[in-house]
């Protein structure tokens, strides 16, 4: 196995449960029949756009703020994000007292600069994709001597992403698959590496944008490369290159990928608004779009 592979464990994941339990939400992972019906599968929503900020990055930031240096944590720390990994940092770091500072793409959504703001971090805009943004950030970190939290290939945020993982293991028994949207890979990842040590016949099916189709082109390629194709309405998903220690742990767990298109994305977010009441960003949308673009019929009959 790739050496990046080594450095995440299992036995992180699980101490990461435990570390971030009182300051993350266990969310709901309820069974949905109307989506099931729609699918033809046994559907189960895991509910993370219950968390404070919207998103499962809290898992992975706030793991990633305790575990910090004590010198570390009054210097502070800087992020690159589109958003949610920018808003989680921001919200646990105000809750532990740790400055942050968040480098932002321009076009990154109105709405999440502003919360973050709202939250304490000094946010700034540069560039027009995460790429162009991290450049930023690493130059602030090299001259502020904070440290740089990155959003999807951090050890400590891979680990704290694969508590989700855990947590389905737990509420949804006889489980047969996890579909998990793919943005810089550092979810499915973290899903992967939980899932398949407890319970390696679970398949873990990723689904990206097309337009960013990031760890299909890796998988192809047999190492990261610049898949970025235009803008895409997942957002969250819009990362041009998966990370080297994501994927190296990805490569080894995860079954198959699939891509969807923007029509299929839209229509996700229609049919989850229609039948869970639930209005979700593009990203959130993607595993639903998988199935309502015929892009998963090994899993028919499943419970997902």
């Amino acid at each position: 196995m790739p050496a990046a592979a080594l450095d995440v464990t299992y036995d992180d994941v699980v101490e990461a449960m435990v570390r971030i339990a009182d300051g993350v939400v266990r969310t709901p992972c309820h069974e949905s029949a109307a989506l099931s019906e729609l699918c033809g599968a046994t559907i189960f929503s895991k509910a993370e756009y219950l968390q404070r900020t919207g998103s499962f990055k809290e898992r992975g930031a706030r793991n990633a703020l305790l575990q910090l240096e004590a010198s570390a944590r009054t210097r502070g720390v800087v992020a690159a994000s589109a958003g949610n990994h920018a808003l989680a940092l921001a919200y646990h770091g105000r809750d532990l007292g740790i400055p942050v500072t968040v480098v932002m793409p321009k076009g990154a959504p109105l709405v999440k600069q502003v919360r973050c703001a709202h939250y304490g971090a000094r946010v700034l805009l540069h560039g027009d994709t995460i790429a162009d943004a991290k450049v930023k950030a690493d130059e602030l970190a090299k001259a502020d001597g904070l440290a740089y939290v990155h959003g999807f290939n951090d050890a400590a945020i891979i680990a704290g992403a694969g508590t989700v993982g855990l947590e389905i293991l737990d509420q949804v028994p006889r489980v047969d698959a996890i579909v998990v949207p793919v943005g810089g890979a550092g979810l499915i990842a973290g899903v992967a590496l939980a899932v398949k040590e407890a319970h390696p016949n679970v398949q873990v099916v990723g689904v990206e944008p097309a337009r960013c189709a990031s760890l299909m082109k890796a998988m192809e390629a047999g190492k990261p490369v610049n898949a970025f194709d235009g803008p895409t309405l997942a957002d969250g998903l819009a990362v041009p290159q998966v990370g080297d220690r994501a994927f190296a742990i990805a490569r080894e767990r995860v079954d198959r990928v699939v891509s969807v298109s923007e029509e299929d994305i839209s229509l996700a977010i229609l049919r989850l608004v229609e039948l869970e009441k639930g209005v979700v960003e593009g990203a959130r949308a993607a595993p639903l779009a998988g199935f309502l673009a015929g892009k998963l019929p090994f899993l028919k009959g499943k419970r997902v």
